[in-house]
Order: structure tokens, then C-alpha cells, then sequence
């Protein structure tokens, strides 16, 4: 019946074009006016997926307190796929998925979340897998009828196509599918897509895929990963393109996957400082409490998703340590000092001698002119710009304070 529906719908639509574009332009904009939260099967299980283990992840989603923190999509990234039926319809992997995707996402919709699903632009996914390359209307027109609120849309066989061709064409397909569905764009960069996907995509990837380090580079031939400092570096300049409904996007969290205690709270505070979706790629069922704790700082978490939508810059350096800032809205900001280094810093910050102005949002602050109260949203402590604050930032650690006026 389903795809009976969705087959009629398409047909109308290839034969009602002009119909189907009138109201039906741009992306939707219900969806990703705060960055996108939630968890995805590809960091900790590749291609090792199935029903029962999205069903799972659901389950800690809700048991473990993110859904309530904010986690709602649950996202299947690459290998779900099964074959294309006679008209062309993709399928799901009958053996990994036996009840199918409809039954899967009221599964997931009915714990309070909702369901994510990954294609790619090309013929193939990075997976070797059917892509939706010549089939996205009919892609779309499935995934409505599933009942999908969330698209990753890979870069992988993607010869001879343009990138801002190939996303737009997505785009209006999921908008002809009269679903709302947030769209992920995931081509690496490669085509600076910040400078043209604002109105395409609700987020954009920046860089190659995160790799499990603090500063390394993983040379993958034509390619790298990257781990968590040098995709930070990377963000230089693009600061400008993100806001409410288009985020530069640093790929999925690495946190509680084997970086240390301080290593996650920095990578945790470094994407909530960036404005980066927040996308947890750890096996949820099975995480530690300092994990989850981490995952679920409230505080930090409300950086990352404050209505402002303005991503951070790094403000001063001071040899290994780097101060960044992050305007907030109703005139607060939050302030993060980052410890590159490999040993702990003891360091001095004097407000009444630092200023800080923003060229992006316009906003500033001059704390020798006007008091503020913060809280460290780590360790709870508090205290005001009256005074230098005297701190240890721990090896690869952070500092991270919220300033009220």
C-alpha cells in the first residue's frame, strides 16, 4: 500500500513538475534552526547494523536522559540498504532490517525521537551500496513514506556530477515529498559548500572525516581524517556562513570512544563553542556514567544550541593556550580556554585589560567597564570580573565559563 502511494505520488509529480515546484522551493525551515542533536550508528559500527541495535540505541537514548538533553534523531548512516525493487524503489536489507523502516520509525517515534537515513549523491554510497543518483525523487518520495525526518547525503561516486547541482536536486526532491526532513550535507568540503548551501542544506560538512585522536592526521591516500585540533584549525574563515538553519558542520562526536576524560570535555566543548551539530557516534547502550555525564552537561549543551546561532572565534592566543568567545544571546557569552598542549597550563586572565569584539555579529564586551558573573560549566564554580581569574587548564583540557552581566 505504501509504496503503491508513494509510486502515485511520483508519478504525479513527473508529470505535474510546475505543480509540484509552486510553494514547494528552498528547504524546509521548520527544521535545523538549532544544530542538530542525536546519535549515529557509523563511528562505533560501520556497516555492522540492524533493527535490533537502532531499536537498542533508541532505548538509551531515552533511559540514559540525552533525548530529554536534547538528542532526538536517531540516524542509520551507510549499508541499511537493500536492493531497487522492478520500478526502482529502494529497499531495505531484508536481513538486517526484517520489519522494515515504516515499522522501524514508529519504533523510534513513539519514544519521543525521530529517525535519521543516509544516501549518497552518487551511484554508489561510501559503502558500495545503491545510491540515489538518478532515483532522488523516488529516494524521497520513500523516505516520506517511511516516515524519515533526517537526510545524510554522502559524496562518494560522484564523477561528472556538480556538487551544488546534485545537492539543490535532493533538496527539492525531500521538498516535493511534503515531509520535513533536516538535510545533511556531507561532501567533505570539497566544493565550499559554505559559500553556496545556505539555502540548500541545513548543515554542511567542513572537512574529512573526524578520526579517534587530539592532533593527528590519517592519510587514507586521497584523503584524510583528521582528529579533533586539526578540524578545529580548519574552521578558520568560515565562521561567517553559519547561523540558524545552515551550520558548518565538524562531523559526529567522538566522545567516550577512547579519548581521555579531558580530551572529551574539550572536543564536547570545542563543537557546543563552533555551533556544530552535535551528533554522538558512541555505543550508547553501553557507556560510562563520566561519558554520559559529558554528553549530557546541560550547560554546555545550551551554548551550543543558543538562539543567537553564532559560532565562536579564537580571540587571543598565548602559546599553546587559546582563547575563544562566542557571543550569546540577551548579552551573555561564553568563553572557552583551550590547552593545546601536552602539559597543564597555569595561567592569568585579567579582565579589567581584555575586550573582546565581534566584526561577524556586531556584538562586543568590555569587562573593565562592565561587571559580569560566570560559571565554569564544567565544575560548577563561579565568580565575577572583578578580579584576574587565576586557573590550571589541564593538558588538552579546557576552561569554559558563561558570562552574565
Amino acid at each position: 500500500m505504501l509504496k503503491a502511494l508513494s509510486s502515485f505520488l511520483l508519478a504525479a509529480c513527473f508529470v505535474l513538475q510546475p505543480a509540484c515546484a509552486q510553494g514547494t522551493t528552498g528547504k524546509y525551515t521548520e527544521v535545523g534552526q538549532r544544530p542538530q542533536m542525536g546519535w549515529n550508528t557509523w563511528n562505533t559500527f560501520a556497516c555492522d547494523i540492524n533493527e535490533k541495535l537502532v531499536k537498542e540505541a533508541a532505548d538509551a537514548l531515552v533511559s540514559s536522559g540525552m533525548r530529554d538533553a536534547g538528542y532526538v534523531y536517531v540516524n542509520i548512516d551507510d549499508c541499511w540498504h537493500g536492493q531497487r525493487d522492478a520500478q526502482g524503489f529502494i529497499q531495505a536489507d531484508p536481513q538486517r532490517f526484517p520489519s522494515g523502516m515504516k515499522a522501524l520509525s514508529d519504533y523510534v517515534h513513539a519514544k519521543g525521537l525521530k529517525l535519521g537515513i543516509y544516501s549518497d549523491a552518487g551511484d554508489k554510497t561510501c559503502g558500495g551500496k545503491p545510491g540515489s543518483r538518478g532515483h532522488e525523487y523516488q529516494d524521497a518520495q520513500t523516505y516520506a513514506a517511511w516516515g524519515i525526518d533526517y537526510l545524510k547525503y554522502d559524496w562518494c561516486s560522484t564523477d561528472g556530477l556538480a556538487a551544488r547541482g546534485a545537492y539543490t536536486t535532493m533538496r527539492d526532491a525531500l521538498r516535493a515529498a511534503n515531509r520535513p526532513v533536516l538535510f545533511s550535507m556531507c561532501e567533505w568540503g570539497n566544493n565550499k559548500p559554505w559559500e553556496w548551501a545556505a539555502d540548500v542544506g541545513h548543515s554542511w560538512r567542513t572537512t574529512g572525516d573526524i578520526y579517534l585522536c587530539w592532533d593527528c592526521e590519517y592519510s587514507r591516500g586521497s584523503w584524510s581524517s583528521y582528529g579533533i585540533l586539526p578540524i578545529l584549525d580548519k574552521q578558520a574563515g568560515l565562521r561567517k556562513y553559519a547561523g540558524p538553519g545552515h551550520w558548518n558542520d565538524m562531523d559526529m562526536l567522538e566522545v567516550g570512544r577512547g579519548l581521555t576524560f579531558d580530551e572529551d570535555k574539550s572536543h564536547f566543548s570545542i563543537w557546543a563553542m563552533m555551533a556544530s551539530p552535535l551528533i554522538a557516534g558512541n555505543d550508547i547502550r553501553k557507556m560510562s556514567a563520566q561519558t554520559r555525564k559529558i554528553l549530557t552537561n546541560r550547560e554546555v549543551i545550551a551554548v551550543n544550541q543558543d538562539a543567537l546561532g553564532v559560532q565562536a572565534w579564537r580571540f587571543m592566543n598565548d602559546g599553546q593556550l587559546d582563547l575563544w568567545a562566542k557571543p550569546l544571546a540577551d548579552g551573555e557569552w561564553a568563553l572557552m580556554f583551550l590547552n593545546r598542549g601536552d602539559t597543564a597550563r597555569a595561567y592569568r586572565f585579567d579582565w579589567a585589560a581584555h575586550g573582546i569584539a565581534d566584526d561577524v555579529s556586531g556584538h562586543h564586551a568590555e569587562f573593565g567597564k562592565k561587571p559580569y558573573a560566570y560559571t565554569d560549566l564544567w565544575s560548577g564554580a563561579t565568580g565575577d570580573t572583578g578580579k584576574p581569574l587565576q586557573m590550571t587548564v589541564p593538558a588538552h583540557g579546557v576552561v569554559m565559563l558563561r558570562l552574565k552581566p
